[in-house]
């Protein structure tokens, strides 16, 4: 029924779930989760990720580099070519600028960034955007080297609606974490609140993030219908019909995960 469209499975701790992923991902089936995206950050941790996620039929990954991960994993064609090339691969990223924690590493950032818009555009691959306090570089290049045919996702969105407008007209998606349900988040439910349902994405972003009543635990899959449910409130619609279009989003974005 629903879709995680952003996890990190390679970081989550299973203890609670016997140390096991597949126990995890059976919780997450039993809460209506049936398909996930583990995203990478790091290719010097690549393999080991792709190892964990490998024998699950329901689970997708992706390939590149954190722009907080830059200084110690340099953007490297040969390298995300090579991790794009696995059967399981239906993305690129997460990739994109983070000038609050990582500020220092503007120029590797941005290098980084573009590389992996243009290797996108070749691949036929989406690309996963992450941003933060970095609005007008993050529009100008996805504007300059974006292939809109391709195009990607803003993920954990936290920015402001005229942002979110513009990544749409450059035919971008909207992905929503559980910071919607925050207290605090009044703003980000306006922006959900303004977009078109046929333009977003569920996640989680496990294991951070969790959303009410779980904040300050520890994320997982299991929790993304929470998500849904703050957006079927604020858009007036049924939680059903959340995980039915957001479904068909990631299938239209995501092409090489849709069912033959």
């Amino acid at each position: 029924m629903f879709i995680d469209s952003h996890c990190h499975l390679d970081r989550l701790d299973l203890a609670r779930h016997d140390h096991s992923l597949a126990n995890l991902i059976h919780c997450a089936g039993e809460a209506g989760v049936d398909e996930m995206l583990c995203v990478a950050i790091d290719l010097n941790q690549f393999d080991e990720m792709y190892s964990k996620i490998e024998p699950f039929s329901n689970v997708y990954a992706s390939a590149g580099i954190h722009p907080c991960n830059t200084a110690e994993c340099p953007f490297d064609e040969q390298r995300l070519r090579a991790a794009a090339s696995r059967p399981k691969i239906i993305a690129l990223g997460e990739t994109g600028l983070d000038y609050h924690y990582s500020a220092e590493l503007a120029e590797q950032q941005r290098e980084n960034f573009i590389g992996h818009l243009k290797l996108g555009s070749e691949l036929g691959l989406p690309v996963i955007v992450h941003t933060r306090d970095a609005r007008e570089d993050t529009l100008e290049i996805i504007g300059h080297h974006a292939d809109p045919k391709t195009a990607g996702v803003l993920h954990c969105f936290t920015e402001s609606l005229e942002m979110a407008q513009a990544a749409l007209e450059l035919n971008f998606y909207i992905s929503f974490s559980g910071i919607i349900t925050f207290k605090s988040a009044e703003e980000l439910r306006d922006v959900v609140r303004a977009l078109p349902l046929e333009k977003m994405l569920i996640e989680t972003d496990s294991p951070y993030l969790a959303p009410v009543p779980y904040r300050g635990k520890q994320n997982e899959p299991t929790y993304v219908p929470l998500v849904a449910q703050c957006i079927a409130d604020l858009k007036g619609v049924s939680v059903e019909q959340v995980a039915e279009v957001t479904r068909e989003n990631f299938y239209r974005l995501f092409n090489k995960a849709r069912p033959a």
